[in-house]
């Protein structure tokens, strides 16, 4: 009697298990390997020199004790503790999160709807998205400036006189530490939700008219085939844009850098600032540690949340 072992196989399909082969350095030739890798050389070259080295560059220094002139001095810790101890810190970290905050409020919803009302406009569409993304277009310096005017306090100013027109004001805007921060939201959602309108109307093309239709049929009102049909289909574009949005928020500078400087009394220092400072400017100017240190901490952080967002939404992206 003769015994045969018999062939493992898969409890899907009841076929024997197929073993990949690995794949030789000739193979990986052949296939057209080679080809790949010379056809991606420059792209690396490029990211390496210009994105990478200078991430493992920075680093580095957040260990030192540097003037970028002189040998640089290992410190170890110490750049980490001098700046987890500058009560500034926490201040830059309470007003960037109440930027957010506000950003979230205002710039996150504005751009959606204006997206969808200029999808529904049957003429003219064209030349309302290129209104939308005009600003975008202006140089951010030039739109700083150009609101800065705007901001004057006196009652001369662009809005003061807007507001005195329907018998409100004047305000103090740049000047008070409680509107200083809402008049940097509102110049900073102007600059850049002209983008954001653009993906969402890409996005909304992608929506079959079926699905509007249908929703018709069943009587559904305007506002329920927005809720019901255009939001569920945007979702992954709106978790994308979401989390783009906080990256920047956290990451803001040229608005409180050219408007008010930080001010007034520390109302619009922010985290970058922050860092701007400890490198370039005031008593805490020279100090690259402190400042690729305290860079260093913002990326791990903004590294820790995305993860986290996305483990948490990854199953929201799909209907």
């Amino acid at each position: 009697m003769t015994i045969t072992a018999e062939k493992p196989t898969t409890a899907a399909t009841g076929r024997p298990p197929v073993r990949r082969r690995r794949r030789s350095l000739v193979t990986w030739v052949r296939g057209g390997g080679l080809g790949a890798l010379l056809f991606l050389l420059p792209m690396l070259v490029v990211f390496t020199a210009f994105s990478w080295y200078p991430i493992a560059e920075s680093v580095v220094m957040s260990f030192q004790q540097t003037n970028l002139v002189t040998a640089p001095v290992f410190v170890g810790l110490d750049n980490f503790r001098t700046v987890l101890t500058d009560p500034l810190l926490w201040t830059a970290v309470r007003n960037t999160l109440w930027f957010a905050l506000l950003a979230l409020l205002l710039g996150y919803p504005v751009p959606l709807v204006a997206a969808v009302l200029m999808s529904e406009v049957r003429r003219f569409r064209g030349l309302y998205s290129a209104l939308a993304y005009l600003p975008v277009v202006i140089p951010p310096v030039v739109a700083v400036l150009l609101w800065k005017f705007f901001y004057d306090a006196g009652p001369t100013g662009v809005f003061n006189t807007v507001l005195r027109a329907v018998g409100l004001g004047p305000l103090p805007w740049l000047q008070d530490s409680s509107t200083a921060m809402a008049s940097l939201v509102m110049e900073a959602t102007w600059a850049a939700a002209g983008g954001t309108v653009i993906i969402y109307l890409a996005a909304l093309t992608s929506v079959s008219p079926d699905l509007y239709e249908a929703a018709e049929i069943d009587g559904a009102s305007v506002w329920r085939k927005i809720w019901h049909v255009t939001l569920p289909q945007l979702r992954g574009v709106l978790l994308i844009t979401f989390i783009l949005q906080i990256i920047g928020t956290a990451q803001v500078f040229l608005e409180p850098f050219l408007f008010t400087s930080g001010g007034p009394a520390h109302a619009t220092t922010t985290i970058l600032l922050l860092i701007y400072d400890y490198a370039f400017a005031g008593t805490l100017g020279g100090d690259y540690g402190s400042a690729t240190a305290l860079s260093v901490l913002l990326a791990l952080v903004l590294a820790v949340f995305s993860a986290v967002y996305f483990r948490l939404t990854r199953s929201w992206g799909t209907l």
